[in-house]
């Protein structure tokens, strides 16, 4: 085979070598020596390609066990076509959609795919569809394939092709159903007595305007297929073809007799929609199957007459099917032991939630809903430095691009002119109606509604019948996804609601409302009274200045009379309403920062924790501080990811048009509000909501203005996970290289090793780092050693209690000489003994500026601690004289220490963190010191609490200062520290 392809491929390239020179008049014989040196490589390179050629053969079709030919190959035996029309079905319908690589791209159709529940319907059963929005369908019943629908009753005619037709609602699986079902065919696992199967787009075939045959339609699509005998109509070859028809909601059929003619010819032009109908009606290859998918409000565009089985997906139905589904997606994508691990963590939790029955599980019983889970998991948990950047509004558009893309609900009425679209688009139908309930929630802090209350917010205003026709499709088919009954009764709802025995409906899940009404907001939907008539008025008016103005310049050259120039304030009312609209503009932003930082949220976690306890539940009792209102604190940040200019062009394919005016506007506004906001002391929390507002806006020159007013970022006690550690990287990376900051925090955050090498940009702009109460170990400390040296600025580090252990603090001792800059290090508590303690000291000590070094807490020996001391001297006589302040211990003997003060205050601030035995064993030393005339601390005493300990002993403190005064008249080297009262207060203080 290799030796027969490159006899064929050898005259080739010298062929095509030769006819280059000659088409463009150089000639052949003087590029002959290079002929010989470029053949060989071209040979090799020909060689690899058809290796890999070969290798993707091999796993096209692995269920089916054959190979494909390639359209290039050179063999004798023709190509089949059915199987050439195989692998081109193959290709197509593998190819996922983009919103797909939110997960790595570790994914193919056979590894993701989890069948739908579905159920056969009867065609009386189908009655009661259209009219039953909001509520649960009846969903007992055996499950099917789709194969078992296209199996021959008795009572079938053997002669006459089955009509399917397959509904579901608006994101039940019906388009995930059929590309699993044209892959298993052409892995010939599914409809094997099927021999061809043509698949189309209702989609495109009803954008098509010129009339067409039926093999003009197979063939504009399928080019191989043109002269396929199983579609010229002869004898009952039709019967091994399936036809399917995708998405019937978009196509207008019409089965009248008068509007649509009766056709047998294959071969006969005719609309799009005639060729359709034809084939259902039977009158077109009536051997041949069809398979209809479509929507709820779609279901009587074919008479029953003409379906031979209904069939109804109703997604999953029970959470077998739904821990399936994400097993497929969070656990199959983790290749590491380590994420395989997390991956198994989030869906045991996830699972434990759904059975709960809680809302999530009422929402999930839609695969839509399904992906948009694991997709927020995914980006909460799987996120690092690698990956593409990803946003949690991002993640929300592509959600409603892959349900709705540019889906139109119809066909407009307005008399708005002739700039009027002529399609109204479903999605901004959405936001006017849907958008405006969320918006309002948002407002009044509510979370669920009443039916009253739906029917006032959706369609209360409707008058035309395409209004009403609009709105009966709207609520068929897309109400019921946004929009679920509560299954939390009585949750997040003031008490007089709670007493009326009422149902009520909430959003599928809370974030959606916070994006929906955030959308409403950002397409400027909430106008004022004011702005709304002013925008209609200032229209009018700007189609009619030109004329008005041509027609006073005619008048004025006959009738020189100043009255005209009053018509020159027409001009005026544009501006007007270019004010208003700027002041619109300044208002979401004032609303955007006024969200972010209200002082009722203070007390909540995090944003990104709450969207984590929206999805896996809360466990464990909920803070005391917490604040009892549904907090809506996505909402600004939503608003902010809005702006950015990727979600822009998605949703302008949705049909909803951001205009870049209208987002720089927002923007300079909210640079304002935001630095007004920062000046002032915030929590944690709400620090940790500013920057992941800055991060879903990803606009690096709004994100530099406003860290420009930030000098300290302090998120201690905030537990940090991938995806904060590459908000706060992302964010810090936007400041300019002279930008420092005076301290960043990290305290108590959780921190690990992979979490440092995310943090590693951030590390480049801070004077002064503190990493306590993280369990870094020694391995952390490399990876934290190796990113400091870009920082030319650093002053203070502190890695207290780390857990670095003897072999952190060697290697913290190997690479100190690398920070010139470094002048305090604090690595109390961490578990480390002499040798490594003295090593660090020694190096410390010879370092040009480290002054101060932390070792309290640490199991030091009593020679040990000696030795430090003595060691913290310099050795060089000709040096400035410079010791280094070594903060070994509270104690020294039976005397305290001159550092005492400092390491109690660190004592008492962590007490509550750190090993109980440990704070009572240092507490217990200080107290047998500073008690005069105790033995020492009884049993009772050693029992009480840390607050009480601390009290008993800073009293012991007071009580004993007047009797060390006499220390004051020995020489000073010698003397205890002494304080008075008040320095004495200040350094215990919390």
């Amino acid at each position: 085979m290799i030796i027969s392809l490159l006899n064929i491929a050898v005259p080739y390239i010298v062929f095509h070598t030769a006819k280059t020179a000659v088409s463009t008049g150089i000639n052949y014989f003087s590029r002959a020596r290079r002929m010989s040196s470029t053949l060989q490589r071209q040979l090799s390179h020909l060689f690899v390609f058809w290796k890999w050629k070969r290798r993707a053969d091999v796993c096209l079709f692995p269920a089916a066990g054959f190979f494909c030919g390639k359209a290039w190959s050179t063999s004798v035996e023709p190509v089949d076509p059915t199987e050439f029309h195989k692998r081109k079905l193959f290709l197509w319908f593998s190819h996922l959609p983009q919103e797909e690589k939110q997960f790595g791209g570790f994914f193919s159709p056979e590894t993701m795919h989890v069948d739908p529940l579905i159920l056969e319907r009867k065609p009386e059963e189908r009655a009661g569809l259209l009219g039953s929005t909001l509520k649960n369908q009846d969903s007992s019943g055996p499950s099917i394939t789709v194969e078992q629908l296209f199996e021959i009753s008795e009572d079938q005619p053997e002669d006459r092709g089955l009509n399917v037709l397959l509904y579901g609602a608006v994101g039940t699986g019906k388009s995930t159903v059929v590309r699993k079902l044209v892959l298993d065919w052409c892995a010939g696992t599914m409809l094997t007595d099927f021999k061809l199967l043509i698949p189309f787009s209702c989609e495109d075939l009803g954008e098509l305007t010129k009339v067409a045959s039926l093999r003009d339609l197979v063939s504009r699509k399928y080019l191989h297929l043109k002269k396929n005998p199983l579609l010229n109509g002869e004898g009952n070859q039709a019967k091994d073809v399936l036809f399917l028809f995708n998405g019937m909601e978009k196509m207008k059929l019409d089965f009248r007799i008068g509007s649509t003619e009766l056709c047998s010819d294959p071969n006969e032009p005719l609309p799009a929609g005639a060729v359709v109908v034809n084939l259902l009606r039977k009158y077109l290859l009536p051997e041949a199957s069809v398979l209809v998918t479509t929507r709820l409000s779609a279901l009587d565009r074919i008479p029953p007459k003409y379906v031979s089985r209904y069939a109804q997906i109703c997604g999953f139905k029970d959470p077998n099917r739904q821990r399936a589904y994400f097993t497929s997606r969070l656990l199959q994508q983790s290749g590491e032991t380590v994420q395989a691990h997390n991956a198994q963590a989030l869906i045991e939790l996830l699972y434990l939630n759904l059975q709960r029955e809680s809302q999530l599980a009422a929402a999930c019983f839609l695969p839509s809903y399904c992906w948009l889970t694991c997709a927020t998991l995914h980006f909460l948990h799987f996120t690092d430095a690698m990956a593409p950047i990803r946003t949690l509004t991002g993640i929300y558009t592509s959600f409603l691009r892959l349900n709705f893309g540019g889906e139109v609900l119809g066909k407009t009425t307005g008399a708005s002119g002739p700039t009027q679209d002529l399609h109204s688009s479903l999605m901004l139908y959405v936001v006017r109606t849907v958008g405006k309930l969320a918006y309002e929630g948002v407002t009044y802090k509510r979370t669920s509604f009443s039916e009253q209350e739906l029917e006032q917010w959706i369609g209360g205003k409707t008058k035309t019948d395409e209004e009403l026709r609009q709105l009966a499709v709207f609520r068929t088919d897309v109400l019921d996804f946004f929009l679920a009954p509560c299954v939390e009764s009585c949750k997040h709802l003031p008490t007089e609601l709670c007493e009326h025995d009422e149902r009520r409906y909430v959003f599928a899940v809370p974030a959606m409302q916070e994006y929906l009404a955030a959308l409403y907001v950002v397409l400027g939907e909430n106008k004022s009274a004011l702005e709304k008539l002013t925008k209609q008025v200032s229209v009018a008016i700007g189609q009619a200045t030109e004329d008005v103005s041509a027609v006073v310049n005619i008048f004025s050259k006959f009738i020189p009379l100043r009255i005209f120039a009053v018509f020159n304030l027409v001009k005026l009312f544009p501006k007007l309403y270019e004010k208003i609209s700027t002041q619109n503009k300044g208002n979401i932003a004032r609303t955007m920062a006024a969200e972010l930082f209200r002082k009722e949220d203070s007390y909540n976690e995090d944003v990104l924790d709450q969207v984590e306890q929206s999805l896996l539940g809360v466990h464990g009792p909920p803070s005391q501080q917490q604040s009892e209102v549904q907090p809506f604190e996505l909402y600004p940040i939503f608003m902010g990811g809005l702006l950015h200019y990727g979600n822009r062009v998605l949703l302008q394919q949705l049909g909803c048009s951001i205009q870049s005016a209208t987002v720089a506007q927002i923007t300079r506004a909210l640079r304002k509000y935001l630095v007004r906001e920062i000046n002032k002391p915030q929590p944690p929390e709400e620090l940790m909501d500013l920057l992941v507002l800055l991060y879903e806006f990803q606009n690096p020159r709004l994100t530099a203005e406003v860290l420009a007013s930030i000098r300290t970022i302090r998120l201690h006690n905030i537990h940090m996970t991938s995806l904060k550690c590459f908000v706060l990287s992302s964010v810090l990376s936007c400041a300019p290289p002279s930008y420092q900051l005076e301290e960043l925090d990290l305290s108590s955050c959780l921190l690990t090793r992979d979490m440092l090498q995310i943090l590693s940009p951030a590390f480049r702009h801070t004077r002064n780092l503190k990493l306590c109460d993280n369990p870094l170990l020694d391995s952390g400390a490399c990876v934290l050693l190796e990113a400091l040296p870009q920082n030319l600025t650093l002053r203070h580090l502190t890695l207290m209690h780390t857990g670095l252990g003897d072999q952190g603090a060697l290697e913290l001792a190997e690479r100190l000489q690398q920070h010139t800059g470094l002048q305090e290090l604090n690595v109390a508590y961490n578990n480390i003994g002499d040798n490594a303690a003295l090593a660090l000291v020694d190096v410390c000590r010879e370092h040009p500026s480290i002054h101060t070094v932390h070792l309290y807490l640490n199991p030091l020996s009593d020679v040990g601690k000696q030795s430090l001391y003595v060691r913290g001297i310099a050795k060089s006589q000709s040096s400035s004289g410079r010791r280094v302040r070594v903060l070994a211990a509270v104690t020294e003997g039976s005397d305290l220490s001159d550092d005492w003060h400092p390491i109690l205050s660190v004592i008492r601030e962590n007490a509550s963190s750190w090993d109980r035995e440990r704070v009572k064993q240092q507490l217990k030393r200080i107290a047998a010191v500073v008690m005069v005339g105790t033995a020492g601390l009884h049993d009772e005493a050693i029992e009480r609490s840390f607050e009480e300990l601390f009290e008993w002993i800073h009293n012991g403190i007071l009580a004993s200062t007047k009797k060390k005064q006499i220390n004051n008249n020995k020489p000073r080297n010698q003397r205890k520290k002494t304080m008075d009262e008040e320095e004495i207060k200040t350094s215990l203080r919390i």
